[in-house]
C-alpha cells in the first residue's frame, strides 16, 4: 500500500448494503476516493410474507455504479448469510475473491453450481496474511465460530485500523485447529484501533458461548443410552466441527455413516478432501448401503433442523423421502436451536416424528457459534476502540451491543447504530453518517431475480388470502354485442358446484353493470372492466364479506 502523508483529514466510509436490523445478508463496503472493498457477500432466507420467493440477496446498485473502485470480495467465512450471494452478484460485478482455505472451497461448489469457477479470481490467504487492495491493507486474525476457517478483519485504512470480528466465540478447546488469536488483538488494541465493528447475535446473553467440544460429551452420551436404535442428526450443513463430533461418537459404537441433504453432501466432502474432517476409511456409506446394516449399526446426518420444507429431515418426516422412512424406535437428534421464525416449521417436523414412533431429542446437542456478553467484552478491553459500529443483528442486538461497548469504555458520542444503506464516514477523530444507498433486498424466485418486488408479492397474498374469480365475455366486433358470456371461473375464493346459486348471482350481476355502460353508450374495454370489477367487488363483500382478486378478460370475434 502505497504511505500518503497524513494530514489528519483522511476518511473512510463504511456502508453496509445488508445484514443490521436482521440476522443474514452481510455485505459491508469500505470506500476511500479511489478503492473500495467488500466484507462478505452473504443471502437471507425469505420471510412469511415474501410468498414463493426463495432467496434474498443484496441489492449492488451502489457497488455497481462504483464498478471501477472495486478491488474484491474478503470473506470471513463459509456461512449461507457471508456468502451465498457471491454467484448472483459476481455476474454482475466480477472482482476477485479472498478467503481462508476450507471458506474458499465451498465459495468454489457455489461457483462450479453456476458455471463461474472459470471467470472468477480466487486467491486463498492464511492468518496472519495482509493483502494489498488499492488503498486498503487486510490482516487476516484468526477467531473461532461454528465453521472452521473463520476470521476476523483489521483493515488498514487512510483514517486508521478498523477492526471487524466476523461472526465470533472465543473457544479455548475448538474441535478442529487453534484457539481465537486473542494476542494479535491486543497488539492491535495498544498500536491504536479506530473503530470495532463486533457480532451482536448474543450480546444479549450473559456469560460465556459453551466450547464446541462439549457437545461431543453429549453426543456421546446419547448413543450409548441408544445404542440399540438407529440414531438420525439433523444439524447446520456447515456445522463442520459438529459433523466430526457425531462421527466421533458414531466410530466409539462402530457404526457406519450416512450423509443426506445436498448442501450437507457438498460441505462435508469438501471438508473431507482438505482434512477439516477425519473419517476412518469405509465408516461412510451411501444410502444404498444402508440396507446391509442393521439399525445399531448406523448413524444418519442430515440437513432441516430449522424444518425447511424442501430440506431431507422434512421430507423424511412427511414421509415423502424416496430412500429413507422413519421406523418406530429410530432416535432423532436436532442438533442446532430454531432460528427466530423457524419454530413453527421445527415444530411441525417433531410432531410428524413423534406421530411414526420416533424418541425427538432437542436438548443440550447445541451450542452457539456466537459469542456471549462475556466474550465481546474481552475483545473491547483487548482492541480498546475509538469508535464503536455494531453489526450482524436486529436492532435489540445492535442496541445491546452499543450498551457493552458504553461499559467498557467508548464514549456514547463514538457509538454509532446504522442502518442498511446509511454511508458512515469515519475520520481520526469524528463518526457520521453523510448519506444514504439503496440497500432493500432483491429477491429470487426461481431463476428469476429481481422480477418479483412489492406489488408481486401484494397480489400473491392477495391471492393467498382471497382467491381468484375470473369472467370471461365474448363480444361481437363493431357491434359490441355480447355473444357469449358471462362466464366465471373460481380459483381459491368458492367451490363452484356447491355456490351455483352465488355464481348466478355474480352473473347477474355483470349483466346489470354492462346494460348500465350500453344505455351510455360506453365501449371502452378499460371502462368495461373496471365496472365490472367494482360491481362485483361491493356485491361479494356484502354477499360474503371476501374480497377476492377479480380479472375481467374480454374477447373478441
Amino acid at each position: 500500500m502505497r504511505k500518503k502523508e497524513k494530514t489528519g483529514n483522511e476518511s473512510v466510509k463504511i456502508i453496509p448494503l445488508g445484514g443490521l436490523e436482521q440476522i443474514g445478508m452481510n455485505i459491508t463496503a469500505f470506500e476511500t476516493e479511489s478503492s473500495i472493498i467488500v466484507v462478505d457477500c452473504g443471502l437471507a432466507f425469505p420471510e412469511d410474507d415474501m410468498l414463493g420467493v426463495d432467496l434474498v440477496i443484496p441489492d449492488i446498485t451502489y457497488l455497481q455504479d462504483n464498478a471501477d473502485k472495486v478491488k474484491g470480495f474478503v470473506i470471513t467465512h463459509g456461512h449461507e448469510d457471508h456468502i451465498g450471494s457471491l454467484p448472483y452478484v459476481l455476474q454482475k460485478l466480477n472482482v476477485p475473491i479472498y478467503a481462508t482455505k476450507l471458506t474458499m472451497a465451498i465459495i468454489e461448489n457455489k461457483l462450479k453450481e453456476h458455471n463461474l469457477l472459470g471467470n472468477v479470481k480466487r486467491k486463498v490467504v492464511t492468518y496472519g496474511q495482509y493483502i494489498n487492495l488499492g488503498d486498503f491493507r487486510i490482516e487476516f486474525i484468526r477467531t473461532n465460530h461454528s465453521i472452521a476457517d473463520a476470521a476476523a478483519l483489521a483493515i488498514y485504512t487512510p483514517a486508521g485500523v478498523v477492526v471487524h470480528t466476523g461472526d465470533f466465540k472465543v473457544d479455548y478447546t475448538p474441535v478442529y485447529g487453534e484457539t481465537i488469536d486473542l494476542a494479535r488483538f491486543g497488539e492491535l488494541g495498544k498500536k491504536g484501533v479506530l473503530a470495532l465493528m463486533c457480532d451482536s447475535t448474543n450480546v444479549l446473553k450473559p456469560g460465556f458461548t459453551m466450547s464446541e467440544r462439549t457437545v461431543g460429551i453429549t453426543f456421546d452420551n446419547i448413543f450409548e443410552e441408544n445404542e440399540k436404535s438407529r440414531i438420525i442428526v439433523a444439524t447446520f450443513a456447515s456445522n463442520v466441527d459438529r459433523v466430526q463430533q457425531i462421527i466421533n461418537s458414531a466410530r466409539k459404537q462402530n457404526r457406519k455413516v450416512v450423509i443426506e441433504g445436498r448442501s450437507m453432501v457438498n460441505i462435508v466432502n469438501t471438508a473431507v478432501e482438505l482434512g477439516y474432517i477425519q473419517v476412518p476409511d469405509n465408516m461412510m456409506i451411501s444410502l444404498e448401503e444402508m440396507k446391509n446394516y442393521s439399525d445399531d449399526q448406523l448413524v444418519l446426518i442430515t440437513t432441516g433442523s430449522q424444518g425447511e420444507a424442501m430440506a431431507a429431515l422434512s421430507r423424511i418426516a412427511a414421509s415423502i423421502h424416496r430412500k429413507i422412512t422413519i421406523k418406530p424406535g429410530d432416535v432423532v437428534i436436532f442438533s442446532s436451536r430454531p432460528i427466530p421464525g423457524n419454530e413453527k416449521s421445527v415444530s411441525k417436523v417433531i410432531n410428524e416424528l413423534s406421530q411414526k414412533g420416533a424418541n425427538v431429542i432437542i436438548q443440550d446437542t447445541h451450542v452457539s457459534g456466537h459469542a456471549c456478553e462475556e466474550e465481546i467484552k474481552l475483545i473491547y478491553s483487548l482492541v480498546k476502540p475509538k469508535f464503536a459500529i455494531p453489526v450482524h443483528g436486529e436492532y435489540r442486538h445492535l442496541l445491546g451491543q452499543a450498551k457493552v461497548a458504553q461499559q467498557m469504555g467508548v464514549p456514547k458520542e463514538n457509538i454509532q447504530i446504522i442502518q442498511s444503506g446509511d454511508i458512515l464516514e469515519l475520520k481520526e477523530d469524528s463518526a457520521k453518517i453523510v448519506g444514504k444507498t439503496q440497500a432493500q433486498g432483491i429477491m429470487v424466485d426461481g431463476l428469476g431475480v429481481g422480477d418479483v418486488g412489492n406489488i408481486v408479492l401484494r397480489d400473491r397474498q392477495h391471492l393467498s388470502e382471497n382467491g381468484l374469480l375470473v369472467v370471461v365475455l365474448t363480444l361481437e366486433k363493431g357491434s359490441n354485442m355480447i355473444l357469449s358470456g358471462p362466464d366465471i371461473v373460481s380459483r381459491g375464493f368458492v367451490y363452484v358446484r356447491e355456490s351455483e346459486n352465488l355464481m348466478d348471482e355474480c352473473r347477474e350481476v355483470v349483466n346489470i353493470a354492462l346494460d348500465r355502460l350500453y344505455d351510455r353508450g360506453v365501449t371502452d374495454w378499460g371502462r368495461m372492466k373496471a365496472e365490472i370489477k367494482d360491481s362485483l367487488n361491493d356485491f361479494l363483500w356484502k354477499k360474503t364479506k371476501r374480497n377476492p382478486m377479480i380479472l375481467p378478460i374480454i374477447m373478441e370475434v
